[in-house]
């Protein structure tokens, strides 16, 4: 077990965040475990890139003088895999919200769903989606979204290193993304499905890396909890 000096000198954590969890949840569940291990009132403890709730994976989280690292790791690139279900669209374009439009797949061909992925390598124009926490006019878009209320939200530029599909199972496309800082996969699969000359959604998501960090690397927050009550 590590001592307290230890992690107020700086350590970055990497957690594998269970769906359902917010970003906020496993930052606060480490939080309090390391100042319930250490009896301590205060302790800077950051998370570097959020992740949806309906999402799993890498979250790579700092502590102590480490969370000054945080800008620097929000800004290398990312590995994502998932699914892609293809026939339909959600306004959240993930699972978030229920389908409100459905369309044609017959005509989809593994040949097409491989030649659509080229139109979305390097530096495009993406628009995120209008559920996210993005601000305008001071409000998340979500807020804004859940009220009804129409937003237009400018496309920004982002980057797709690699974009590899995995497998094909009709309705479902599983995928494999490298992408900059700012991605959202979920506009990616609302964006494909328009590709194909049909409509999608994001089904699964689950990020696999950050940088040089792998979730083959990372533990479960309550794993953590649990190594810092056994090494007491």
């Amino acid at each position: 077990m590590k001592t307290l000096e230890a992690y107020q000198a700086g350590q970055t954590l990497l957690i594998d965040k269970p769906l359902n969890w917010s970003s906020f949840q496993a930052v606060n569940k480490v939080k309090l475990a390391l100042k319930s291990a250490y009896k301590i009132k205060k302790l800077k403890v950051g998370h570097a890139g959020t992740l949806d709730p309906l999402a799993t994976g890498l979250l790579v989280i700092c502590v102590g003088k480490d969370t000054k690292k945080i800008a620097n790791y929000q800004g290398q690139a990312k590995e994502y895999t998932g699914t892609i279900t293809v026939g339909g669209t959600t306004p959240s374009y993930d699972l978030e919200s229920d389908i409100n439009e459905t369309f044609s797949t017959e005509h989809i061909t593994h040949e097409l769903i491989h030649e659509a992925t080229q139109q979305f390598l390097g530096e495009i124009d993406q628009k995120p989606p209008i559920f996210s926490a993005l601000k305008k006019d001071g409000k998340r878009l979500y807020e804004l979204a859940r009220a009804g209320e129409e937003v237009d939200i400018p496309t920004r530029k982002i980057t797709i290193n690699e974009f590899e599909i995995t497998r094909i199972a009709l309705p479902e496309i599983d995928f494999r993304v490298v992408c900059s800082k700012g991605t959202y996969i979920r506009s990616l699969a609302h964006d494909f499905g328009k590709s194909l000359n049909s409509g999608a959604h994001l089904s699964a998501l689950r990020r696999t890396k950050i940088g040089d960090f792998d979730v083959k690397d990372a533990i479960s927050p309550d794993v953590f909890g649990d190594s810092l009550r056994v090494g007491k």
